[in-house]
């Protein structure tokens, strides 16, 4: 009875070479054999061998033709092929080990040699078998690993945004019952981000981020921040203090949305002309985000009653943003925000005040 599972291919020309090969091989492989180079390709499209042993020499098709064949076939190219042959130049071995065999024996066989040869290299190919299989089950298993650790990164990343928003409302509704001047301008900031040209992955972060803007003022006094009238000098001073409580709440050196913030909380404030707070920054020293986010904050408190004024008409704040140009606020940027006007529009008429 046969020991092993394994199936051998033997091929070569001549009967006798295959009634030895046989012989040394069936009480221990099941063995199938084949008298030409066409026939042996026949039987291993059939059933893939464990492994083949090759003749070189063999009329019309001979055996560098056979191994090139199954080498250049996906569903062979893995069997294991040995070439016993009467060749025994070294370029002819070198020949037959560069197109992919993985052995040379010479004929006179000798039985146990071609046992040991075979039963090494049918060993080598059931590691490498178990190899593949066990890097398929830890890839399919990292695979699924890493699914859950999107989901799980896409669960915090919504958390943190939504905490975002939340803070931004949480300022706003000091001065704003409704809450709805941080919807707007976040809206108003991405449509000129886009009309910027800026990449999907900053316009989104800014629209995010655009909310924290006036964070800091949760940092100010009610009789300051709710006051109807104009503030002293003394009364803006502390109110100016809210650009930098904004981004001392946020905290630098972070990632992602809150890396924004900070940047917006911190510079929102600035003037083009350098006269703006906390640090005076001028033109491009004013971060890109921080130039986007003061023309929609401004617009948009221009247009909204607050408890020290009544909303202004678009018109005339159009006017000061035009007016303001190279001075508070970078000119490109107005001259932008200008020409989507129309998109403004329907922002601010879809998240008007909601009347008491």
């Amino acid at each position: 009875m046969n020991q092993s599972n394994e199936t051998i291919v033997i091929v070569d020309d001549t009967s006798e070479n295959l009634l030895l090969l046989n012989g040394i091989l069936e009480p221990i492989y099941k063995v199938k054999a084949a008298k030409s180079g066409r026939v042996a390709l026949k039987i291993i499209e059939m059933e893939k061998p464990s492994l083949i042993l090759l003749d070189i020499m063999m009329p019309e098709m001979d055996g560098y033709q056979v191994c090139k064949t199954l080498k250049e076939n996906p569903e062979t190219k893995g069997i294991p092929i040995i070439f016993v042959t009467a060749k025994g130049q070294t370029d002819d071995e070198s020949y037959g080990l560069s197109l992919g065999a993985v052995d040379y024996i010479h004929k006179s066989i000798n039985a146990s040699i071609l046992k040991a040869r075979i039963n090494t290299h049918l060993a080598l190919k059931n590691q490498e078998i178990h190899l593949e299989a066990l890097v398929k089950k830890r890839t399919k298993a990292l695979e699924k690993t890493n699914q859950k650790l999107k989901v799980a990164r896409a669960v915090i990343e919504n958390s943190r945004n939504e905490i975002i928003q939340r803070l931004g409302h949480a300022a706003e509704f000091k001065d704003n019952e409704t809450g709805m001047h941080t919807i707007r301008m976040s809206h108003y900031t991405r449509l000129l981000t886009m009309e910027l040209n800026q990449s999907e992955k900053f316009t989104e972060l800014l629209f995010q981020a655009a909310p924290m803007h006036d964070v800091g003022k949760i940092g100010i006094p009610d009789h300051i921040l709710l006051k109807p009238g104009r503030l002293t000098k003394e009364e803006f001073d502390i109110m100016k203090t809210h650009a930098q409580i904004g981004a001392d709440i946020i905290e630098p050196d972070q990632q992602g949305v809150l890396k924004y913030a900070y940047t917006v909380a911190l510079t929102h404030h600035e003037k083009w002309n350098g006269k703006g707070y906390p640090n005076g920054l001028k033109q491009e020293e004013i971060p890109l985000e921080g130039r986007i986010v003061a023309i929609a904050d401004v617009f948009d408190a221009l247009t909204t009653e607050r408890p020290y004024k009544e909303a202004w008409s678009v018109e005339r704040a159009i006017q000061l943003l035009e007016d303001e140009k190279d001075q508070h606020f970078e000119g490109r940027l107005v001259d932008k925000f200008v020409s989507i006007l129309p998109e403004i529009l329907k922002i601010k008429e879809r998240y008007a005040e909601i009347s008491n």
